[in-house]
């Protein structure tokens, strides 16, 4: 499988900041990865000092002062991921509430609509199925502090909030279940995306309740928690106002086919 890849983001920067960016392919065993980035301060190169997350999360810190700020990110990826196994302390953190996958809120609501799914194999594409009937997306419908509880109550949402409600459903019946960001060829709209995965029968399985793009073709940028973990853009420090952002993925060949009932490992 080859897939091409890029990102654009035009930041206004106001004052003295340090900014993390989290758009570079996950770097993940079993792909090769000829890559580009670049960023520019008032059109003078600058360089970014690259920090190593889990599971190949890349998260690239830049300090610069007030200006225009221009990030590029070009890649082409072949091949299949291979996925870490899961280690004792993923299985602990997936499991527990994080700050938009507040899982302890939405124990006895989970309990009666999915029961207890820890040892049932079918639990986490009956939740995504559940929260692809129950959430309408809709663009412009949430802010970047809603968390899962805001979404079941609002009924709409955009992906990061169906991976939310997802996560927290799921780690409430007992199931590890965490979030990724990816590029993702065939969606509409064309954006950084955000899929669930649970951990099922000893491996990470994506779901993806918003059915946007086919996950087979998904391409890993970071795991975490939750959107906390894996935002494309972190600012510390002065005020910042994002101009534009252009987001393109593309896969060689015709889009495949995806059954969102089956079993699929993030690849």
């Amino acid at each position: 499988m080859k897939r091409d890849v890029s990102a654009y983001l035009d930041v206004q920067v106001h004052a003295d900041s340090e900014l993390e960016f989290q758009i570079a392919a996950a770097r993940q065993p079993g792909l090769e990865l000829t890559e580009t980035l670049t960023f520019e301060l008032d059109g003078h190169a600058r360089q970014a000092r690259e920090v190593l997350g889990p599971h190949g999360t890349r998260i690239h810190v830049l300090r610069c002062g007030a200006g225009n700020l221009r990030a590029s990110y070009t890649a082409a990826v072949l091949g299949e991921a291979i996925v870490e196994p899961p280690s004792e302390y993923d299985l602990s953190i997936y499991t527990r509430p994080s700050r938009f996958a507040e899982s302890d809120r939405l124990l006895a609501f989970a309990a009666a609509e999915f029961g207890c799914g820890i040892d049932n194999p079918e639990t986490p594409a009956q939740v995504a199925a559940w929260v692809n009937r129950r959430i309408r997306y809709a663009p412009g419908s949430s802010t970047p502090s809603d968390g899962a509880v805001e979404t079941l109550l609002s009924g709409t949402g955009v992906c990061r909030d169906f991976s939310h409600l997802t996560v927290a459903l799921l780690r409430a019946v007992g199931v590890p279940a965490r979030v990724a960001s990816v590029y993702p060829p065939g969606s509409f709209p064309m954006d950084f995306h955000s899929v669930p995965e649970a951990y099922v029968q000893g491996t990470w399985r994506v779901l993806d309740p918003t059915r946007l793009a086919p996950r087979s073709c998904l391409l890993r940028i970071a795991t975490g928690r939750d959107a906390s973990d894996i935002a494309f853009l972190g600012n510390h420090g002065g005020d910042i106002t994002v101009n534009g952002l252009w987001v393109k993925a593309f896969v060689a060949g015709p889009l495949p086919y995806d059954d969102f009932e089956q079993p699929l490992t993030l690849s």
